[in-house]
């Protein structure tokens, strides 16, 4: 079992063209379900909006879903649970590339388009929200200058790992495996989204992600000392790195 990690390379490690000059991603209305399944299917092979970072991208996806989907969309899900744990962690985001949504306003436009916007009204920010409520407009803006406040501020680094965490045997109760693993608290440590994978003969694998502070949190002793330590290996019996990806303070 602890080879199931190097069987095929993870999405969220794969790499796609820079968007630096990229169109705008296109979505359709995603507080639908139809436009939901189309995220769904998008995120199957990438873990963000756009590029292979957090950006403002996701942020724009995350406003308009607004609330936590069900797990029936397992990739947005796991997505929306890490856009989460990144904003609670006050994580930097980069610019993005900009999103469209059907019959709505691009969300976050590209650098272009901010600048020709800029110099059409010198309000360039609240330009952003077009036609939303003055309730809407509020929150971006007080959610906007938390990444604002948090992109001077002088912090270590910060890494997005996710995680597989394999039991002894088909017996192990996985309920209690999960309980056992996000027991384990520590400074500059947050777990984030979970979910079972199936690895073969009825056993199924704890895949976890997480965010640490890199000078706070040694994912090495992480494992040593707490998840493969008593009484959690009771539980547990290996854990493996699937992803590791450092989140960049723009």
């Amino acid at each position: 079992m602890c080879g199931a990690a190097d069987q095929a390379q993870p999405r969220c490690c794969r790499r796609r063209k820079s968007h630096q000059f990229a169109m705008a991603v296109s979505l359709s209305d995603v507080k639908s379900a139809a436009g939901l399944k189309k995220l769904d299917e998008y995120l199957l092979s990438r873990s963000y909006i756009s590029g292979y970072q957090a950006s403002k991208d996701d942020i724009a996806v995350y406003e308009a879903i607004s609330k936590p989907v069900s797990s029936e969309y397992v990739n947005v899900s796991r997505w929306f649970n890490h856009i989460e744990a990144l904003l609670r962690a006050s994580a930097g985001f980069g610019e993005g590339s900009g999103v469209k949504f059907d019959a709505e306003a691009i969300a976050t436009p590209p650098a272009a388009d901010a600048k020709a916007s800029a110099d059409d009204d010198d309000d360039d920010d609240m330009d952003l929200f077009g036609e939303e409520t003055e309730e809407e407009k509020k929150a971006a803006e007080e959610r906007a200058a938390a990444i604002k406040a948090s992109a001077k501020k002088k912090e270590s680094g910060k890494s997005s790992v996710l995680m597989d965490i394999k039991p002894w045997d088909d017996e192990t109760d996985m309920k209690k495996l999960e309980e056992a693993v996000r027991s384990v608290q520590m400074e500059g440590l947050l777990w984030g989204a979970s979910k079972l994978v199936p690895v073969g003969y009825g056993i199924k694998k704890l895949q976890i992600m997480l965010t640490i502070v890199d000078d706070l949190v040694s994912v090495d002793n992480l494992i040593e000392e707490h998840l493969t330590a008593e009484p959690i290996n009771e539980h547990v019996q290996s854990c493996d790195i699937v992803a590791f990806n450092k989140i960049y303070i723009v």
